[in-house]
């Protein structure tokens, strides 16, 4: 990916290719097995996270499964996701890896609108990894504003610190090391994660819960984001997400800095605001080394509008349905001690792996599948 000023931020857009896949065995209900997913009514726009697109760690982002393994090379059946309908259509944005959600989801509004403009699109669909899951709400928002209606259908997102990531105030208060870790990716892959529009400060100050300092002339942090930006209606029509975790041998070596002797999330506590300080709404419960975070955010932080509850499905494509035990999350800033506490629906896989980066045990192909066939049921 090239260096790129906002002007020049491009979004890639394809209509989805994939091999025909058949129906197994006997007649399912709507819950249960699926050949396919059903195609989506509006298209979808997939969202990278921090350190996105095109590569992160040396991995294309969602693990080939929303790029070229979805849409390129159909030839031969391994190298599509068989999962999605054939006239599947949906688009990838690129923002700046390293930026503020203020800043990323200006840019991914303005490359929706284009995109929406140039094929005379009325409506969309939003999934987010990471950060963003917080970009697309101000895209939402904005796309609200500018075309005058409820633009976005269905906003997903995944694995996304809604309410602030540990980690992310942690490697402030390193000081300098901000710009050593920076430098360090950049000397790594170049300007694939590191160019001139790029601002690792203000991308970690806006995944701090609170204002990470007063005295900069400048209000930051996620709480003040999420009520700039909030889960309403007005926005999109439906809001749901994942939320995941998974601690110990299981982690992606990456996500090595979590563990118990260096850095670990306390992340399934319940507290109004930051009661602890450590960058994320909560305080943790007392019990680091339980699965409560999924390397980088914990599960207190994750739950937007709808939790969704993960399938399995061993006779073909695995599903979603919403997890109503937790209800839904309408005050971003402020959810219940269930909703902030529950391990209910959490699928046990790391921050990475929900981008496939890499992974033998998880079907990120047949995972994405789902969340198009969930979208299809409420855009």
């Amino acid at each position: 990916m090239k260096n790129k000023t906002n002007k020049q931020i491009f979004f890639k857009a394809k209509t989805f290719l994939i091999a025909a896949s058949l129906a197994v065995g006997a007649l399912f209900s709507i819950n249960t097995a699926h050949a396919g997913a059903d195609r989506t009514t509006h298209p979808v726009v997939m969202v990278h996270g921090m350190g996105g697109f095109d590569d992160i760690l040396g991995y294309h982002y969602f693990s080939d499964t929303y790029g070229r393994k979805l849409y390129r090379n159909c030839y031969w059946y391994s190298s599509c996701n068989k999962y999605l309908d054939s006239g599947q259509i949906g688009a990838a944005a690129s923002m700046s890896p390293f930026h503020s959600s203020d800043h990323r989801g200006l840019q991914l509004a303005n490359a929706v609108e284009s995109w929406m403009i140039a094929n005379d699109f009325q409506h969309v669909n939003l999934v987010g990894h990471s950060q963003g899951g917080m970009d697309l709400r101000k895209a939402a928002r904005i796309l609200h504003d500018r075309f005058g209606y409820q633009v976005v259908k269905v906003a997903y997102s995944i694995s996304s610190p809604h309410r602030g990531s540990p980690i992310a105030k942690h490697v402030l208060d390193l000081g300098e090391g901000v710009s050593n870790i920076v430098e360090a990716l950049a000397e790594t892959y170049g300007d694939i994660v590191y160019g001139s529009d790029n601002d690792a400060n203000a991308a970690l100050k806006q995944l701090i819960y609170d204002d990470y300092d007063p005295n900069d002339g400048t209000l930051t942090g996620a709480k003040q984001f999420n009520q700039n930006y909030p889960v309403s209606d007005t926005y999109a029509k439906r809001y749901a997400s994942t939320v995941n975790s998974q601690q110990g041998s299981n982690v992606n070596p990456a996500l090595w800095i979590t563990q118990n002797n260096y850095f670990n999330i306390d992340g399934d506590g319940w507290c109004t605001d930051d009661c602890s300080g450590d960058g994320a709404a909560g305080k943790g419960d007392g019990e680091k080394k339980d699965t409560d975070d999924d390397g980088l955010v914990g599960v207190n932080s994750q739950q937007m509008g709808w939790r969704t509850q993960f399938h399995y499905n061993a006779w073909g494509m695995d599903y979603l349905t919403s997890y109503t035990d937790t209800d839904y999350v309408g005050d971003i800033n402020y959810p219940t001690p269930t909703q902030m506490t529950s391990m209910g629906a959490v699928i046990n896989q790391d921050h990475l792996d929900m981008i496939g980066i890499p992974n033998t045990t998880f079907r990120i192909r047949n995972f994405y599948g789902a969340i198009f066939h969930y979208i299809a049921h409420y855009d």
